[in-house]
């Protein structure tokens, strides 16, 4: 063994063992064997290549226009990995310390720190251009990371060289979806000042570059998160693989490689079938509904694990996406998982129905038709629109119906869910990175969501959670109509209809300072305001409308019962939670015609019970004198459209033929007074006289 290298590693087994008090405070570390045998291991290579430990530093960094070359081969690694690095010094800044993004090769290609401790790294060249590769400057946790292919700590005197005893640094590999090695994500600092949580937070933050780095490979194929529990699926710590049409698992994010205890290779190997034993036709009949919840599945060693399946193809095997599968629920994630980046898909107007667009959207109330009304005379005017409502309103579905009725209609639809991107990505979401080819990477970086929209439609939802600093380069962008991707200094043109919505109160937040009153006015063209369900009188259209798109193959109907008990509700999760409860009774329901309380969830029962329990009695209030045709008493009139209803006549009927039937019933029993037929059955006169083709008594 040569000469520098065995006082080090007898030094390594001694600390390992017993501690040295002649060592820096390396040997204060809860230090393992395979921490040991990693360190000694490095050591050999180095003294191989006849690295000296105190040889004379290398301060020839690569020359500027070779840094630039090198950052432009690997600018979709900087484009991924840029947002992601501030969001980690922000977790470490002020403790002597700095953040290091390298290449495949070892060369640091950015780096980004605290001020003196930046000076005091130049000194041992650790800085943009050097290579930290082992043969270049001997153990050191980027060089050893690259060599091991997994994450490294050098601490203190662990470094080969002398000159690099003062540094402690944590170094995670980045791979891409086929198990290639990227870079490597690297913190150094003081080693007066490591902390054991310091790897942690580079593992993450390596695992958030390679989820993002997936994800932008694969958007217009199959992704399955998956994970043992349900409640880890949308965090860093699931697996997500990347499924062909055919079924291939084409890639895989190392929590998925982790997970299942195979190799990339390895993985590769596998279809769908043979791994989760399902098919994609299954998971896509499964998971087309925006509200679906994960599904369990069973390796052949009879490990469990639940999986959701996310896609953002236009139409594929003759099936519409996730978005346009139901004409009354807007688009979101299954419940209790986060919602991802939302990728843009267009559907040509040649897939339109003839319930496409704002028309679908009408099913008798007189909120909504005023609001379609609305809409429609600004589209095409270059007029934003601002949609305000509670959550699960259906603000995203009334986004798109504006989209496919206007002149943009073949051009992209592009939805981005403010709340949904950390806040350190949403820039580069939004904006793009500078286009460049990396290495062996099959096409180019990533375009912003603003250009993918451009020619068509862009939804900001919850665009009141977009932070302060982004909305002041949002603003300029939608003034000036170009955007200036990150790392270029070239500004795109972009031509987009704006559509933005939001359940925040705008106006507070601008008086609280959290919302730019600028950006507001620009959004602001025409704001309008979706109802929530309790507020609506159209309940029963949207049940039959949900029950006809849930059951094309059969006519379900409610009883009488769960006519009355969906009648008193008021559903707090809006038309989706509507739609989550008329699904699932769909499928309980299961061969019967009807849909009783035996086919609800135990929770929704619960809550409709214990809502109207706290309910207070609600005086009818007198109303206005209008001609009448006789006196009825108040108390004879109907409380509700089922109670005026006779059970067993109610049970032939339609949900159509019910309403109508009892609202000719109230306004008989009222005597012909619309108002009080009105009040009565909570619903607006124009209402009535739509249903009933009356025109207005004179």
């Amino acid at each position: 063994m040569a000469g520098p290298y065995t006082p080090a590693s007898a030094g390594l087994r001694l600390r390992a063992t017993q501690g040295d008090a002649r060592r820096p405070i390396a040997s204060a570390l809860p230090l393992d064997h395979t921490h040991v045998s990693k360190i000694d291991n490095s050591h050999e290579r180095c003294a191989a290549l006849g690295l000296s430990r105190i040889e004379r530093l290398d301060f020839s960094p690569l020359g500027r226009s070779d840094l630039v070359v090198a950052r432009e081969r690997n600018q979709r690694l900087y484009a991924h990995a840029a947002p992601v690095m501030e969001m980690l010094y922000e977790q470490i800044v002020n403790s002597d310390s700095m953040v290091v993004l390298c290449d495949a090769t070892g060369t640091i290609i950015h780096s980004i720190g605290d001020h003196d401790f930046l000076t005091r790294a130049s000194k041992v060249a650790l800085q943009p251009g050097v290579n930290w590769s082992e043969q270049s400057k001997g153990t050191n946790a980027v060089g050893t990371a690259l060599i091991e292919e997994s994450p490294t700590l050098v601490h203190a005197d662990e470094h080969y060289m002398h000159a690099n005893h003062f540094l402690t640094c944590s170094a995670a590999p980045i791979l891409d979806p086929r198990g290639n090695i990227l870079g490597v994500l690297d913190v150094s600092g003081d080693q007066r000042t490591y902390h054991q949580h310091t790897m942690g937070l580079v593992k993450m933050s390596a695992r958030m570059i390679e989820n993002h780095w997936l994800t932008d490979d694969y958007r217009n194929v199959m992704r399955l998160h998956f994970h043992s529990r349900v409640e880890f699926i949308g965090t860093l710590m699931e697996g997500i693989l990347a499924v062909s049409q055919d079924g291939k698992l084409v890639g895989a994010n190392r929590g998925a490689l982790e997970q299942l205890g195979l190799s990339g290779a390895a993985l590769r190997m596998h279809s769908l079938s043979t791994l989760f034993g399902t098919s994609v036709s299954a998971l896509v009949d499964r998971f087309r509904s925006p509200l679906a919840q994960p599904q369990p599945v069973e390796l052949s060693n009879g490990r469990q694990f639940h999986v959701h399946a996310r896609f953002n193809w236009p139409v594929w095997h003759g099936m519409e996406p996730a978005s346009t599968v139901s004409d009354v629920v807007a688009t979101q994630e299954a419940p209790g998982v986060a919602a991802p980046v939302r990728e843009p898909s267009a559907r040509p107007a040649a897939a339109s129905t003839e319930r496409a667009g704002l028309a679908s959207l009408i099913t008798g109330d007189a909120q909504v038709g005023t609001l379609v009304d609305k809409i429609r005379r600004v589209i095409n005017r270059d007029i934003p629109i601002l949609i305000l409502g509670e959550t699960g309103t259906g603000k995203e579905l009334l986004a798109r119906a504006i989209h496919q009725d206007s002149e943009r209609a073949r051009q992209p639809f592009v939805a981005v869910n403010c709340a949904s991107i950390p806040e350190t990505l949403i820039e580069a979401e939004l904006f793009g990175y500078e286009e460049g080819a990396f290495t062996g990477a099959r096409r180019k970086g990533a375009v912003g969501k603003l250009v993918q929209a451009n020619g068509g439609t862009l939804f900001l939802d919850e665009i009141g959670d977009m932070p302060l600093t982004l909305q002041a380069h949002l603003l300029r962008v939608l003034q000036e109509r170009q955007v200036t991707p990150l790392g270029s200094a070239k500004a795109v043109s972009v031509d987009v209809m704006l559509v933005c919505a939001t359940h925040r109160n705008l106006r507070e937040m601008i008086e609280q300072k959290t919302f730019r009153e600028d950006l507001y006015y620009r959004l602001n063209g025409l704001a309008v305001r979706l109802p929530p369900l309790r507020e609506r009188t159209d309940l029963m259209a949207l049940v039959e409308r949900i029950l006809e798109r849930e059951n094309p193959d059969r006519r379900l109907r409610l009883n009488p019962d769960v006519l009355r008990l969906f009648q008193g509700y008021q559903w707090p999760g809006n038309v989706r939670q509507l739609f989550n409860v008329l699904r699932t009774a769909s499928v309980m329901a299961s061969g019967d015609a009807v849909i009783s309380r035996d086919h609800l969830s135990d929770d929704f029962i619960d809550d409709a019970r214990q809502a109207s329990a706290q309910r207070p009695a609600v005086a009818v209030p007198t109303p206005e004198p209008e001609p009448v045709q006789r006196s009825v008493p108040q108390d004879a009139m109907p409380a509700s459209p089922a109670a005026s209803l006779p059970v067993d006549e109610q049970a032939g009927r339609s949900l159509e033929d019910i309403e109508l039937q009892s609202i000719q019933r109230a306004v008989d029993a009222a005597g012909g007074n619309i108002s009080v037929a009105a009040k009565q059955l909570g619903i607006s006169r124009n209402t009535i006289y739509r249903k009933l083709r009356w025109k207005t008594p004179r």
